[in-house]
């Protein structure tokens, strides 16, 4: 399983990114907002990757953390939503907001993405919503990358580091205002909802900003 890529880049497109290490290209497929993120042809760059084996076909999908990567995984765990599809998911809302998304039941967030209709955006927020705090409790661990040893690179590139993906402050704040709540006794379910819609109010907002925000929507109404 290859399970990180790093190299310089050879080409760009909207959907996929030419990588090559140590004189081997990879063409690993990239959701258009992770496209964008990438830096320019000549340049070092690192994508976690995911492979997709079938009889007649080999895709290697790349992502800028592991929390993307994660809930693709988990995307594609869902009938009808195949690479495809939860790429166009991630490249609409981003890891942190389709977290978000499945965490409040939006599903017409989902239905936001091309080729995904309003049954499947459903069936998407039905059959992962009790995922979402889980996994948006490793939020903050999942967005943290490691630096890829210069060896990895071909010479001529050896002055050049990969770019790592940078730890997500809006994860981590996430990560750590759900873990918060869940030990003031609030159901993981709840606490996600909370949260979730605390996040999207106040996106850069941090871990006890989120806290109270979260705390004022979960204080019985009346």
């Amino acid at each position: 399983m290859i399970g990180r890529i790093a190299g310089v880049i050879l080409h760009r497109a909207m959907d996929h990114v030419l990588i090559d290490v140590r004189g081997v290209g990879y063409i690993v497929h990239v959701s258009d907002r992770t496209a964008a993120s990438l830096p320019p042809v000549g340049e070092a760059c690192a994508l976690y990757t995911e492979l997709l084996v079938r009889e007649d076909l080999l895709q290697l999908f790349g992502f800028s953390t592991l929390l993307e990567k994660e809930w693709h995984r988990l995307l594609t765990s869902v009938q009808g939503i195949g690479a495809k599809a939860s790429m166009a998911i991630l490249g609409t809302l981003g890891a942190e907001g389709v977290g978000r998304a499945i965490a409040l039941g939006d599903w017409n967030a989902v239905r936001q993405a091309p080729g995904v209709g309003p049954k499947l955006a459903q069936r998407v927020v039905m059959e992962l919503k009790d995922k979402a705090p889980g996994v948006m409790a490793m939020g903050g661990a999942l967005t943290v990358d490691v630096s890829q040893p210069e060896e990895v690179l071909e010479p001529v590139a050896r002055t050049r580091r990969p770019a790592a993906a940078a730890a997500s402050p809006t994860a981590a704040a996430t990560a750590d205002a759900l873990s918060a709540l869940v030990n003031l006794g609030y159901g993981q379910g709840e606490a996600a909802g909370a949260v979730a819609e605390a996040a999207g109010a106040e996106p850069d907002a941090p871990t006890p900003v989120l806290i109270r925000a979260a705390l004022r929507l979960l204080a019985p109404k009346g």
